[in-house]
């Protein structure tokens, strides 16, 4: 089979079978589009042409390349042509897997940066409404709070709260969630975020459906489209800014810190894995790693032999 055309078959299968998230799909385009290139480069059009010796060159070629790439790009790169020539072999496309040999790099393991409960608070109040604000800086600040909030409240990644719609929080008190490869999950709310939401919903939201063509989505642009997550970035830059926090923060930074939190309280790991639509546990035990980190320095602080 041509490259091109066992790309595109792999591809609608990890779209459509597997249920892969746009965002994931997009980048195993790019990383097989560069790899299918460097094959045609070296004569290399067909699949069946691909030996384990190409792949193996190619994956150090990548690796030894300047700058050198992050070791979690390189494994993305790794996992999409492992991924195509698996799909390939099992399809029955290819006689063997040339890529079975190839060991994806080992990734440091790092911690998640949570912030602490003081820093999100300044973190939110920074992102509602000045007092004596003009009317139209009320509106966006009213919708920044209240995805702000909703955030920290739900653990809910950038991606999956700017795909929420109206409908998906008439259920009281929790909140429907669509998550990676579209499974749905429930999550409660806090009541700090129900009444953001409320404030959002009643006096800001209406207004910037106003502006745009009628749309489902929760969150809404400045224009009365739906919200981006791009300008769902610049939201938690801007109130980052003006909170002064000299962490740094990024969109998963409030679900690190959700996630942090929980287990801090208490929580029970397999609860957080719920909340937060992990797939395994494993996923999650990351977290316990920076709770644990906290009873250490608990311990070192307060214990009168600890140092």
């Amino acid at each position: 089979m041509r490259l091109e055309r066992a790309v595109d078959a792999y591809l609608r299968h990890v779209s459509i079978e597997r249920g892969l998230s746009d965002n994931t799909v997009s980048a195993y385009r790019r990383d097989l589009a560069g790899y299918v290139e460097w094959l045609e480069e070296r004569g290399i059009v067909d699949s069946d042409g691909v030996t384990p010796a190409l792949v193996a060159e190619f994956a150090a070629e990548r690796a030894s390349a300047v700058p050198p790439p992050a070791a979690s790009s390189l494994a993305r790169l790794q996992s999409s042509v492992r991924g195509l020539h698996r799909f390939l072999a099992r399809e029955g496309i290819e006689t063997d897997d040339p890529s079975a040999r190839l060991k994806p790099p080992k990734l440091p393991k790092r911690l998640p940066k949570a912030l602490t409960i003081d820093q999100v608070e300044k973190l939110l109040d920074a992102s509602g409404p000045a007092p004596g604000a003009a009317a139209e800086t009320d509106v966006v600040a009213l919708r920044d709070r209240a995805l702000l909030e909703l955030l920290y409240a739900t653990g809910a990644r950038v991606s999956e709260a700017v795909q929420l719609d109206v409908d998906d929080l008439s259920h009281g008190d929790v909140l429907r969630v669509r998550g990676k490869g579209s499974k749905e999950r429930i999550v409660p709310v806090g009541s700090y975020a129900r009444a953001a939401l409320e404030a959002y919903l009643t006096r800001s939201r209406p207004e910037l459906s106003r502006r745009g063509t009628a749309s489902p989505r929760l969150f809404l642009g400045a224009r009365g489209a739906p919200l981006s997550r791009q300008s769902a970035w610049l939201v938690i830059q801007h109130a980052a800014d003006r909170a002064q926090l000299s962490a740094h923060v990024s969109p998963h930074t409030l679900r690190h810190s959700f996630a942090t939190h929980l287990l801090q309280g208490g929580a029970d790991v397999r609860v957080v894995q719920e909340l937060l639509g992990h797939a395994s546990v494993a996923t999650t035990q990351i977290y316990t790693h920076v709770s644990v980190d906290a009873l250490r320095d608990v311990y070192a602080t307060s214990h009168p032999r600890a140092r």
